[in-house]
């Protein structure tokens, strides 16, 4: 029987996912808001829109994310989702779920203190999908996504870009092909229930992220700006609202994942040799 994956929400991760798969074998449905890109050996469906069917799928991965009233796909699919032969399900959450730790460590089994409405509406939805009787619901929580053509390579070389200085401010981060390699060991060996952070081992001021990208690209220095006194989209300043460092021990132990770019420096360098710099 050939693997069949749906991926609800045909975005960045589940392209990446998607170019590892295709070479053995799988058949790819990826659905899209608006018209995307076409991508060799994918089936792209318009939804909502168009009918999603379930028959033959083996795989589902959801990307969309929830809104105030609540998750979408689940709104319009779970009974279909739910009655489904499905061999594994993924949803693609987020590490902002744990909400502000002052800096300190949190993992899977940390309580979750959502600060930000962002924050909330994922963890309604994680708990939504993970009530699906009979339903091999796999959570994945996922820090900040870098990789090819999402980076700071290009804005450096626009000009602009600044290090915004907070002290004590960190974030974990986590290249798309550790995400795709993730996701394909819990593929192999499903463990319905599981929730599993997908990060890196260096959580990083973001200030050292773009100082080093500058760098190798023999650029100057971008200027230093403290938070107070930067002019931040609502968006932005939320994300600097939590500071926390994300452990990622089980992927390791259960999944047996030896990450790529196990820190930001290893990921740029690779970025930046994709990117022709």
């Amino acid at each position: 029987m050939t693997n069949t994956l749906l991926c609800l929400g045909f975005g960045y991760t589940a392209r990446t996912l998607a170019r590892h798969l295709i070479p053995l074998g799988w058949r790819i449905i990826g659905t899209t808001r608006d018209s995307a890109p076409a991508m060799d050996g994918v089936d792209l469906l318009q939804w909502p829109g168009q009918d999603i069917p379930l028959d033959g799928v083996t795989h589902v991965l959801n990307s969309i994310a929830p809104n105030a009233q609540g998750d979408p796909v689940l709104a319009a699919m779970q009974d279909q989702i739910a009655a489904a032969d499905l061999q594994w399900v993924g949803y693609l959450s987020t590490t902002a779920v744990y909400g502000d730790r002052d800096g300190d460590w949190v993992d899977e089994h940390s309580d979750l203190r959502p600060a930000s409405p962002r924050g909330q509406w994922r963890v309604a939805a994680e708990q939504a999908w993970q009530g699906l009787e009979g339903v091999p619901v796999h959570v994945f929580r996922l820090a900040g996504i870098y990789g090819p053509g999402r980076g700071p390579f290009s804005k450096l070389k626009r000009g602009g870009l600044r290090r915004i200085i907070k002290p004590g401010q960190v974030f974990s981060r986590t290249h798309v092909d550790d995400i795709a390699q993730v996701l394909m060991a819990s593929m192999s060996q499903p463990n319905p229930g599981a929730v599993y952070n997908v990060c890196d081992d260096e959580p990083a001021p973001p200030q050292d992220v773009i100082g080093y990208a500058a760098e190798l690209q023999g650029l100057p220095m971008p200027p230093a700006v403290p938070f107070e006194e930067a002019d931040l989209s609502p968006m932005a300043r939320s994300f600097y609202s939590e500071n926390k460092r994300v452990r990622n021990d089980r992927i390791k132990s259960e999944l047996g994942v030896e990450l790529i770019y196990p820190e930001y420096r290893a990921g740029l360098r690779s970025m930046l040799r994709e990117e022709g710099g």
